[in-house]
């Protein structure tokens, strides 16, 4: 069976929790005194424990590390949230303020008009 290719323009990675969620991008470098509206998109390099919090908000994650066994995957699924993850150059690729749709299945982030 052939993967489907993705949408033209989109973002790809790993699918890491499935699911998908259209929000706002919210670029954060470091969780400390980060803030997210509920349902924004969380970006990040990559996520440890220091990190959780946001996830409470996040209406989905895109990693630039990481695999399905990453601290951001799993506290992903954790929280049934879409996560995308190994998605190279994503806190450059993606702007804050940009709405885009995660697809947590299909490892794909696409940008909404």
């Amino acid at each position: 069976m052939m993967a489907k290719s993705p949408p033209s323009g989109a973002v790809t990675g790993t699918p890491a929790s499935a699911g998908t969620a259209t929000g706002r991008v919210r670029v954060i470098m470091d969780p400390v005194g980060a803030h997210l509206e509920p349902g924004d998109i969380l970006v990040a390099p990559s996520t440890d424990p220091g990190w959780t919090p946001l996830f409470l908000t996040a209406g989905a994650l895109v990693m630039e590390m990481g695999g399905v066994i990453s601290h951001g995957a799993v506290v992903a699924r954790e929280y049934g949230i879409p996560a995308v993850v190994g998605v190279p150059d994503a806190t450059t690729r993606l702007r804050t303020g940009q709405t885009v749709t995660v697809d947590g299945a299909a490892g794909t982030i696409r940008e909404e008009p």
